[in-house]
């Protein structure tokens, strides 16, 4: 049955369209997504979008901030103050399940440069630099935090779309979690062997 605008009240509209589009984005990924589509998706007419949402990077911005939202809010969940390594270790397993759960929205999220001009997908994503410099600064408190914050999100963006591009094998899942675990263990706090074996010439 197809809903009109006047099902929506109290911002429903906004929050139809967007979950609208991120049913699109998931189903075909970001080239789906235009106004048009996302009003047919939403069962309202081709303008009633326009009311929150003026163009389609109006629109994007809007789904990468949900996205950031969600993402900071189950790091948050899994460990609300790293204090060791092992617990850093355990939110980048959060990271890299996010990005395989919500793979289009991941992608989408990080496709395009953070425009200065959308001050909630700006705000979005600097909660979770934000939370992950302040887990740095307790847990190497002699460490640059920006610096440090910084690599370690190399890393685990890096792990999180060699798992989303199929660079590793999945099989069997539960491998999953120890191998990110394990990967950002062996930087952030290598073992005493490993530091003092003697380095193998070419």
């Amino acid at each position: 049955m197809t809903r009109t605008k006047d099902a929506y009240h109290h911002g429903d509209l906004r929050a139809a369209c967007l979950r609208a589009a991120r049913e699109l984005l998931e189903e075909d990924g970001s080239s789906a997504l235009s106004i048009r589509a996302v009003a047919r998706r939403a069962g309202v007419s081709p303008a009633a979008p326009y009311r929150h949402y003026p163009d389609r990077e109006a629109l994007v911005h809007a789904i990468a901030a949900q996205g950031y939202r969600e993402l900071t809010r189950k790091l948050a969940d899994a460990h609300p103050e790293p204090s060791t390594p092992e617990d850093l270790a355990a939110t980048a397993v959060v990271y890299v399940r996010f990005a395989l759960d919500h793979p289009g929205m991941f992608r989408l999220m990080f496709a395009d440069p953070c425009a200065p001009g959308s001050e909630e997908r700006t705000e979005a994503t600097a909660a979770i630099f934000e939370y992950l410099t302040e887990s740095i600064r307790r847990i190497f408190p002699a460490a640059d935090p920006q610096a440090l914050s910084w690599g370690v999100l190399g890393l685990v963006h890096g792990l999180a779309f060699l798992h989303l591009d199929g660079k590793f094998d999945l099989a069997p899942q539960d491998a999953l979690p120890e191998r990110v675990r394990a990967a950002v263990l062996a930087v952030l706090a290598p073992s005493p062997e490993s530091a003092t074996e003697p380095q193998s010439t070419p």
